[in-house]
This record gives structure tokens, C-alpha cells and sequence, in this order.
């Protein structure tokens, strides 16, 4: 990390929000508007609108920025500007709890059509407890279209007191339609530097300054990632593992052995992260459609609840694909940045600093192997199943297509 200026620290819901003044200053005049609203008065023109979509780099922080922005909508204190932190409104919409703030977050491939329409239902009603309905739509870029048409007819008429708040990946702009794009108030958030990275898990999670310092200057910009790795072993074991495949791959048996080993780690990740979770849904839907019960109704209860059990299998199915996939892209990111390394050294570009500085020794000893024009053919190889990864493909397929391309350069 280096020893640049750390921006003054926000405070607050916008304290959540990492390496992002810009935007932080922009929310906070829309959410001062936004208050009076509320309060019967006029807003500064420009400043809020109904629609907002916030784009930028994985790990930028849309999410986080689109709650801290919902919180700061919901904010009661009235003394001083919107998003205190501590009023009830701030503290349950950023916990999740909040009556009048929906987040999607779609567990499988794609958000379907039912699932929008019911959403644009919901928020077509009054405000309950709060001060605006706010619906956040995370990775927008994954409706479908019926779900885009649906989510269109809402943004283009909304309710009065109803805030869209769309998050979507900036490297994809074109995955969400132009016709919702044209209507939104585009926040276009940046990588946060990797001080700023070091300084929150420092100041948030109490991680030691030297550790926050390496998972800084290695995340990528990736604030979560960063989290991860500083807080938990076995997320640096994967790492390592993934950063020795490009020195390890030595015969042509080893293409098969990586290959197994990075699909089999995604698995055993998504099983990890889902199995504790499609158990308790399993159970707490079995208990609602009274399984164990005795009487009459329930042979007929257990009857209808098979059809009920295999859609929530085929939930949890979806689910668990999109969890192998994001671990597999995860470590496809850490390994194109290798061989990004590798290329900038090979060329002699000793300006750019490295995705990963503490591989150094193994960048060197890479780029004195191979020439800059098959360090590019691998790293195109793994941006290249990243992209087949996208469309479906089998992951196994595909890995070991890529590994196959990695070993012969």
C-alpha cells in the first residue's frame, strides 16, 4: 500500500461506502431533496429522481451504495442531513429489515418475469412504516426480458413515493435495456484504491494493518473480496492454490489434475455456502404444507406439497450453478491477473503496478520463460472461458479447454 492521502472518512450510512466521494456527495443532495419531499417543501431541481441505476467495476460496491442510499431515504432525523446511522429508518434498511425496503438478489441465472411483476406490485403501494417505498434491484443486467418490460411500465409511470435503485456491472452495459438506462440516473462509481480498501478493514473490521495492507494491494479493488481474504484462511488457500496453476502446469497429466481440482474446489464452495440454507428451506416448507400431521387432509397436504418441493429444488438448483459459476470466475479474475502481470513485465512496463505484488517472484520467473505473445494467448484463454462460462457451457468443458490452452501457451 502506498502512502497517498486517505479521503476524509464519511460518516454515518455513507460510511459503508469505500472510496467514493463522488458519488457519497451526489446521494447525499438527492437524499436532502428527497427529505423535503417528504416534509412538504421544494427540492432542489435535479437533485432526486425516481430511477437510479448504479454501474461500475466487481467490487466497486453498487449494492452497498444503493443501501446506504436507501437508508439515508428512510433517515427520521430531521435536524441535520438525511443518513444518520443511528435512527431506527437508517439502521433497519441497512440491516435488511426495513418494511419499505425490497432488495432482489438473484440466486439463480437470471430474474424471472413473475418474480418482477409481484415486486412492481408491492411497490406501487403507500409507504407503511417509512418514508418511501425503495425497491433495490441487484445485478439488474440479469432480467429477462418479460422481467425488463415488466420493470419498464413501473419506472415509466412510477408511484409518487416509490425509488427504483438498479445495480449492474459497468464492463456490461448493454445487459440492461436502454429504454430503463434512458429513464435512470446513472451513478457511475470507480475501483477504490486500495488505501481506502486498507483503511476500512482496519477502521470496520478490526483487521491488523499489516494484513489489511496485503489484501488491499491484492483484491483487485474488491472490497468483499478483500474482507475475505484478510478474515478468512481458507479464501487465501484458494487463492494460492489458483496462483500456482501457471508455473505448476509442466505435463500434459497436470492440465487434467488443475482442471479437476479448480471444479471440484467451486463445488465444494457452493455446497458449503447453500447445503445449511436448502435444509432449513426444505424443512420450514415441509412444516407449512404439514408433513408429520395426522388426519384427514394430510395425505392430500402431502400430495400437494411434492409439486411444491420440486420447484423449491429446482430453486435450489438454479442457486447452487450460479454459486459453482461465481467461485469459478473468481478464480479466473485471479488468474488473468497473473498473466496480466506477467505481460506488463515481459514488456518492461515497470509503471504499472501488479494485480498481484506478492507473486512477484513468480511474474519474474514466468516472463523470462515465455515471450509477451504467449503470456497475451493465455491470458486470452482465460478471458475466453470466462465469456464461455457466460453462455453456458460446462464448466468442466470448459476449464480444461482453457488449462489445455494455459499448458501449451
Amino acid at each position: 500500500m502506498t502512502s497517498a492521502t486517505v479521503a476524509p472518512t464519511a460518516s454515518g450510512v455513507w460510511s459503508v461506502v469505500v472510496g467514493q466521494p463522488g458519488a457519497v456527495e451526489v446521494l447525499s443532495a438527492a437524499a436532502e431533496a428527497a427529505a423535503a419531499v417528504v416534509a412538504g417543501g421544494e427540492a432542489s431541481p435535479g437533485a432526486m429522481t425516481h430511477a437510479w441505476l448504479f454501474t461500475g467495476p466487481p467490487g466497486s460496491g453498487r449494492s452497498v451504495a444503493a443501501k446506504a442510499f436507501a437508508a439515508a431515504l428512510q433517515c427520521t432525523v430531521t435536524d441535520d442531513r438525511p443518513g444518520c446511522g443511528e435512527c431506527a429508518g437508517c439502521r433497519t434498511a441497512l440491516a435488511g429489515t426495513h418494511a419499505d425496503v425490497r432488495v432482489v438478489v438473484p440466486e439463480g441465472l437470471s430474474i424471472s418475469v413473475a418474480e418482477m411483476r409481484a415486486l412492481v406490485q408491492t411497490a406501487a403501494r403507500r409507504p407503511t412504516s417509512g418514508r418511501w417505498q425503495v425497491v433495490i434491484i441487484e445485478d439488474a443486467d440479469r432480467l429477462t426480458e418479460g422481467a425488463a418490460n415488466a420493470l419498464l411500465k413501473a419506472v415509466e409511470e412510477p408511484p409518487p413515493r416509490t425509488v427504483f435503485l438498479l445495480c449492474a456491472p459497468s464492463d456490461h452495459p448493454d445487459d440492461v435495456s436502454v429504454t430503463i438506462r434512458s429513464r435512470c440516473r446513472v451513478i457511475a462509481l470507480r475501483t477504490p484504491p486500495a488505501s481506502a480498501i486498507a483503511d476500512v478493514l482496519v477502521r470496520r473490521d478490526g483487521v491488523a494493518q499489516a494484513k489489511a495492507a496485503w489484501a488491499a494491494s491484492v483484491c483487485g479493488g474488491h472490497v468483499g473480496r478483500a474482507r475475505r481474504l484478510a478474515t478468512d484462511p481458507a479464501a487465501e488457500q484458494r487463492r494460492e492454490a489458483v496462483l500456482r496453476i501457471p508455473l505448476g502446469l509442466r505435463r500434459a497429466a497436470d492440465v487434467f489434475t488443475c482442471a479437476d481440482e479448480l471444479v471440484k474446489t467451486a463445488e465444494a464452495e457452493a455446497s458449503e455456502v447453500n447445503d445449511t440454507r436448502n435444509e432449513a428451506e426444505r424443512q420450514a416448507l415441509e412444516t407449512a404444507m404439514g408433513a408429520g400431521g395426522t388426519g384427514k387432509g394430510t395425505a392430500s397436504a402431502t400430495r400437494g406439497a411434492k409439486g411444491a418441493m420440486k420447484d423449491l429444488e429446482r430453486r435450489q438448483k438454479s442457486r447452487s450453478t450460479r454459486t459453482q459459476r461465481d467461485s469459478l470466475d473468481l478464480a479466473l479474475v485471479d488468474l488473468a491477473g497473473f498473466y496480466r502481470d506477467v505481460l506488463i513485465t515481459a514488456t518492461g512496463a515497470r509503471e504499472v503496478s501488479l494485480n498481484h505484488p506478492d507473486r512477484a517472484a513468480d511474474v519474474a520467473t514466468a516472463a523470462a520463460s515465455w515471450s509477451a505473445e504467449s503470456a497475451l494467448r493465455r491470458l486470452e484463454a482465460v478471458l475466453a472461458c470466462r465469456e464461455a462460462l457466460e453462455i453456458n457451457v460446462k464448466p468442466r468443458i470448459a476449464i480444461e479447454a482453457m488449462i489445455t490452452a494455459l499448458h501449451r501457451g
